[in-house]
Order: C-alpha cells, then structure tokens, then sequence
C-alpha cells in the first residue's frame, strides 16, 4: 500500500460535500481501488489521508 497525508495550516471549514478538488481527489483514489479520508473541522487544518495499492 502506498499511504499519503497531507496537512495544511489553514483554518479548515472545507466543503467536502461539493464538487471540488477535494471530490475529485476521492474519485480519483476510488477509481484506483484507493480510499481517501478528508477532515476539515472548522478552525483547523485540512488532513487529507490517501491509501492505494501498489499492485
């Protein structure tokens, strides 16, 4: 499996509901038998955790 989080230092409140970069990321890992997690609690970061299979 290949594992990526990235995390950034802004202030969080994303919309992960709508279409957006964040909904196309999602797609992109389920296309690729991936999953995606995305937090985005309002006040602190956005952690976007990514896992796909290698094989």
């Amino acid at each position: 499996m290949l594992f990526a989080e990235i995390t950034d230092d802004g202030r969080g409140g994303a919309d992960v509901s709508q279409v957006s970069g964040l909904d196309g990321i999602r797609h992109r890992a389920a296309a690729l038998d991936g999953t995606t997690e995305i937090s985005s609690a309002p006040g602190g970061p956005t952690v976007i955790t990514v896992e796909l299979p290698c094989a």
